[in-house]
Parts: C-alpha cells; sequence; structure tokens
C-alpha cells in the first residue's frame, strides 16, 4: 500500500477481511472524529486478500457481517479489527496517549514521602528509564495501571483508592471479570440466592466516575453499587 492507501483487517473465525481505505480518514474514522464513511473507502469493495485481488464472495459476507453493503461493512472492520497506520500517524498517536497516561498518573498518584503530587517531566523520566511501551488505539486509563505498576520499581508513588460493592444480573456475570480486571482488582465474589452476582471491587479513584459510567451500559443501568469503607 502507498502512504495514501492502506488496509482495515478483520478476522472472524479465521476467515480474514481486508478494505482499502484513506489512511487520514479511516483514523479519524475509527477514532469517532468522523462518521462518513464515504470519506474512507477508497475502493467499494470487501477482499480476502487485497494483495492476491481476492474478493470475498456475496455468500461469505452473508454469513459473517448478515449483509453484502460495504459501506456496512467497511463500519464493522474500521471499528472491530486492525487499522493499518502510517510511521507519523503512530508516532503522533503514541505521543498523545503518552501525554493521557502522564496526566492521569500525575493526577492520581502521589510520593507518600511528601505526600505531593509527582511532576510531570518526572514521571515522563520515569516512563522512558522503564521503557514502557504504549498502544496508541488502548484506553488511556487502562495503560496507565500497568504503567503505575512499572513505575514502582524505580518511582516511589502511591495511588488514592476507592473500594466499591458492586451487584449484577446473572446474566451480566460473565462480562464483570475482564471488565473489572481492566480497571482494578476483583477482592472476593459471590453469587446470591437469587443468582445475582456480587463482588467487591478495589480501584484507582479516579477511575470511578468512568467505571460506573462504563458499568451501566454494560448492565444497562441495573447494576447496584455501594462505596465501601
Amino acid at each position: 500500500m502507498s502512504e495514501h492507501h492502506v488496509l482495515a483487517r478483520l478476522q472472524l473465525s479465521g476467515e480474514k477481511f481486508e478494505i482499502i481505505v484513506n489512511p487520514d480518514s479511516a483514523l479519524n474514522y475509527k477514532l469517532g472524529r468522523i462518521n462518513d464513511i464515504d470519506k474512507v473507502l477508497i475502493a467499494y469493495e470487501v477482499y480476502t486478500d487485497v494483495r492476491k485481488g481476492l474478493k470475498a464472495s456475496s455468500e461469505k459476507l452473508m454469513k459473517y457481517f448478515k449483509t453484502t453493503d460495504v459501506r456496512k461493512i467497511a463500519d464493522i472492520i474500521i471499528k472491530q479489527g486492525e487499522l493499518q497506520v502510517t510511521a507519523e500517524q503512530r508516532r503522533k498517536l503514541i505521543e498523545e496517549k503518552k501525554k493521557q497516561i502522564i496526566a492521569f498518573i500525575t493526577k492520581n498518584c502521589i510520593d507518600p514521602r511528601t505526600n505531593l503530587p509527582i511532576p510531570a517531566l518526572r514521571v515522563e523520566q520515569a516512563m522512558e528509564q522503564v521503557k514502557v511501551s504504549i498502544d496508541p488505539f488502548k484506553e488511556a486509563e487502562g495503560q496507565a495501571l500497568k504503567v503505575i505498576d512499572a513505575l514502582k520499581s524505580i518511582l516511589p508513588l502511591k495511588i488514592e483508592r476507592v473500594r466499591l460493592e458492586v451487584k449484577v444480573k446473572p446474566e451480566y456475570a460473565p462480562k464483570m471479570y475482564n471488565f473489572i480486571k481492566s480497571y482494578g482488582y476483583l477482592e472476593r465474589e459471590e453469587w446470591l440466592s437469587d443468582g445475582s452476582w456480587m463482588a467487591n471491587v478495589d480501584l484507582p479513584a479516579g477511575l470511578q466516575t468512568d467505571f460506573l459510567d462504563k458499568l451501566n451500559k454494560l448492565t444497562k443501568s441495573t447494576a447496584q453499587v455501594r462505596i465501601l469503607k
């Protein structure tokens, strides 16, 4: 692909689907900055292998996407799949994500020796020292938790935390493990007589609002939450 054309790719049950897209427009679409798919697509075709020129059959598209509408399929591929990015795009994305991670750490962590916030420059220097890897497409908050763990080996820091008791209906319980793991720690869990799932969760105080927002979306606002001392 040239710098003007890149691929977006999605694998479903071992089957590969590819589309040819404009790199800048596709990235903005994936990040939610634009919503016009026609500005993204270079070719209105879905391929199983662009390099070999192999197009996906209508039967295969119906089987995996339940439609043959290229625009609808492209939306799924870009949002759920892997998007090739140029070297300059990746550099900018990583730098932007790095700033967000540093901002999270300086806001939520303190030096336990002084009880004062840790300067952003000191955090950045420590990240470079431990060679932190940053994913340009993953949320900054979740990555910040891993960065904090890595920095503890060379930088004294303490993160303010909150403990919550969460109760969800049984149909939402399977989603909870990975969800909670991305925010904090599952201290204990219990299945109740009515089939509900209850757990105590320990997470950074700065993530509480975002955690509750996503919890409500996952459970259709049926989750019950209580702050624990």
